[in-house]
């Protein structure tokens, strides 16, 4: 963050334009991966690219979370006088079509309650939409004998089994048609609500700048949010062995540094409710990132 008045100079950070370009680009490939995911090859739909309103149904879910999810950001550092960017999309040509979405705050954060209160706004506007069109995604889904190698990126055949939530939702809505040695071939909404809950999950780590580490630190003070940094991004590592796909944000969480900027007042502590909720949200990554017990999986012929 770069300290200066909170009013001066708002409108300089708005770039309407530049925004809705991303947003429009990010759109044109995030529908491009969505027609891949309906089944469709990229010949097909280069060849007649009326096929590629079967990709909308993905990349507009997707993009709603997204949106929603850096809206709320925005409009909570708003209320708090924080000058902040617009939402910035990141569209790529492959695989899910964006690396996501962010805004970026230029202006000292007043104290740890709107520190807190930035931060996880955005974690549960993208829970909000993520959990019941993963659900309902879930509900279009086949079931499919599993592949190997697997892995959590595999939507034609993912093994719900790496994550106790993701194993547990999967298991309530398809009941006995999911059972061993079979897989998930996820509907594009699926995907889309599945691919929200990941980005959702990967920003609660409580490391330095991440929604996660911000929330650390309006909870429990610089000090303590950094000692819990650390630890977290060692699991983290340690996770990255037993399931590759979270090696590479390990690495990366290795080299963001642990320290977030502190707020004007970074004294005054949250409330109880505000406590409760972190400590909620925190819960949610526990349970998303730790494996299905095999007991459980066991229970339910899973």
């Amino acid at each position: 963050m770069k300290e200066g008045n909170p009013d001066r100079g708002q409108h300089s950070l708005y770039r309407p334009g530049f925004a809705i370009a991303l947003l429009l680009i990010t759109l044109l490939t995030a529908t491009m991966a969505g027609a891949e995911f309906a089944g469709l090859k990229s010949e097909q739909w280069q060849a007649t690219p009326q096929l590629l309103a079967r990709g909308l149904p993905y990349s507009l879910a997707l993009i709603a979370i997204l949106g929603l999810r850096e809206l709320s950001h925005y409009w909570v550092a708003l209320r708090y006088k924080i000058r902040v960017t617009l939402p910035y999309f990141i569209p790529i040509p492959f695989f899910i079509g964006t690396l996501g979405a962010f805004v970026q705050m230029r202006s000292p954060v007043p104290h740890r309650k709107a520190l807190f209160d930035v931060a996880i706004v955005g974690a549960i506007a993208s829970l909000i939409l993520s959990v019941p069109l993963f659900i309902w995604g879930l509900s279009l889904s086949e079931v499919v004998p599993l592949s190997k190698p697997n892995s959590i990126f595999n939507f034609s055949a993912l093994d719900p089994r790496f994550s106790l939530l993701m194993g547990v939702a999967s298991k309530l809505v398809l009941g006995s048609k999911l059972t061993e040695n079979l897989g998930i071939n996820l509907h594009p909404l699926a995907i889309a609500g599945y691919i929200g809950l990941i980005i959702t999950v990967l920003n609660l780590i409580p490391v330095g700048q991440l929604d996660g580490g911000r929330i650390v630190h309006a909870m429990f003070g610089q000090r303590q949010a950094m000692l819990i940094g650390q630890v977290s991004r060692l699991l983290i590592l340690l996770l990255g062995f037993r399931q590759q796909e979270f090696l590479i944000w390990a690495l990366i969480l290795l080299f963001m540094p642990l320290a977030d900027e502190p707020a004007l007042n970074d004294i005054t502590e949250l409330d109880n409710r505000r406590d409760f909720l972190g400590l909620l949200v925190l819960a949610l990554l526990i349970a998303v990132l730790l494996p299905l017990p095999g007991a459980i999986a066991r229970g339910w012929n899973f």
